[in-house]
């Protein structure tokens, strides 16, 4: 059994999936998840697919060094935004994954919420690439785990608060009893006269 870092409160409500050493970058993935976390699955699957097509960005609130600016971020209230089309793709097919676990265990789909979502390095793939004067160089490669839990979130409907007996005096008090004292009381009478002269 695979060993998630967050147990939901409510296991029998909610739906797990997970995915190890995925060939994804970290930093964008991370930052793809963030911008996904509290939303309804529709609506994090449509997010997801106007990412990919470019219609929405992703806001890069951590890892945004050398990450341009973008006039589509400024609904997140950021500067810094791209289009992590990889990253995208590979959370949509976890969203996906996650909704076919739900609908295994008899839940609703439409009112499954991403309520835990987490992405971790995983160990650097490492390459080679060669170099002049017969020098070899690593090329290191940034894998990452991602894990999701969606829960089904229930309608809360408020009890309908009762009404309490008011006095009309509470209700309705006295509104110029602050006038009678004070100089100010007496300045606006002067200037009525003054109109009515």
């Amino acid at each position: 059994m695979v060993r998630y870092s967050l147990d939901p409160e409510n296991p029998t409500k909610s739906c797990k999936s997970r995915g190890s050493n995925l060939h994804v970058h970290f930093k964008n993935t991370r930052e793809t998840a963030q911008a996904i976390k509290g939303m309804y699955i529709r609506k994090a699957t449509k997010y997801l697919k106007d990412v990919t097509l470019q219609k929405q960005c992703v806001p890069f609130r951590r890892y945004n060094g050398g990450v341009g600016r973008c006039a589509q971020v400024k609904q997140w209230g950021r500067t810094q935004g791209q289009w992590p089309k990889k990253s995208a793709e590979f959370l949509l097919h976890m969203l996906k994954n996650t909704e076919s676990n739900a609908e295994h265990k008899g839940l609703d789909a439409d009112s499954l919420v991403t309520e835990h979502i987490q992405v971790n390095k995983a160990p650097k793939m490492c390459r080679r690439t060669y170099r002049a004067h017969g020098q070899i160089n690593l090329y290191m490669s940034s894998l990452c785990h991602i894990e999701m839990i969606l829960t089904e979130k229930e309608q809360i409907v408020l009890k309908r608060e009762e009404e309490v007996f008011v006095s009309r005096r509470k209700r309705y008090p006295r509104r110029n009893k602050n006038l009678w004292h004070g100089s100010k009381f007496s300045i606006k009478i002067n200037v009525i006269k003054r109109i009515n002269k």
